[in-house]
């Protein structure tokens, strides 16, 4: 019986490139999503083996619907697929749960290869990707169970950091300066105990921040 899978990306020239790849590999799509808002009542139907996710999407980006999507169907997998070669984005995958995290330029071969690991349980993080986010999955100074006193502008800035902007973009979404943004961002890393902005994103993800 083939493998039965979920996609979601709001691009719809993205996803026929997608539903082409996987269906050329043996893996039946049951289903597709623009945003991220339609996933979860799709898969409630559909009881897919795995679900495909793009990373940025219109209605709730895929690492939000992946940490969503965990609660109510923890051994399902998950594989994100994404423009984005982003640290950031890959230790938070990892840390949320999900079961690979694959580049749209990577081999077709390399997305069927993880979808098929993923639904026979199987470890399909390479060496190389755990060893980029190693350092961000280690344990803080700070342990995520202590209340850290952030003002309510550095929680903006760090959840618009833990969803992988850059400091310009942080500044632009939320009408500051640019300078303003890295003062916030050095503040929130003394505070919470960390070295670099992928720490800080994991940190936010298990203090269920974003």
């Amino acid at each position: 019986m083939s493998i039965s899978v979920v996609i979601a990306d709001d691009h719809e020239v993205a996803r026929l490139g997608l539903r082409n790849v996987l269906r050329a590999g043996g893996i039946n799509v049951v289903a597709e999503a623009t945003s991220g808002s339609e996933v979860l009542p799709l898969i409630e139907t559909h009881k897919p083996d795995c679900v495909v996710l793009d990373v940025r999407m219109q209605g709730g980006d895929g690492l939000h619907i992946l940490g969503r999507l965990k609660l109510d169907h923890p051994a399902l997998p998950v594989v994100l697929f994404s423009t984005y070669d982003n640290p950031t984005y890959v230790a938070r995958a990892v840390a949320l749960g999900a079961a690979g995290y694959v580049l749209k330029g990577d081999p077709s071969e390399t997305l069927i290869a993880t979808i098929e690991a993923a639904t026979r349980n199987e470890t399909v993080w390479t060496r190389e990707e755990l060893r980029r986010v190693t350092g961000a999955l280690a344990t803080p100074r700070v342990v995520s169970d202590v209340e850290v006193p952030l003002t309510q502008r550095e929680s903006e800035v760090l959840g618009q950091l833990a969803h992988g902007l850059t400091n310009k973009e942080i500044a632009i979404a939320l009408g500051i300066s640019y300078e303003t943004v890295k003062e916030h961002v050095q503040h929130i890393l003394r505070k919470i105990g960390v070295s670099d902005r992928t720490q800080a994103a994991v940190w936010a993800v298990r203090k269920g921040l974003v």
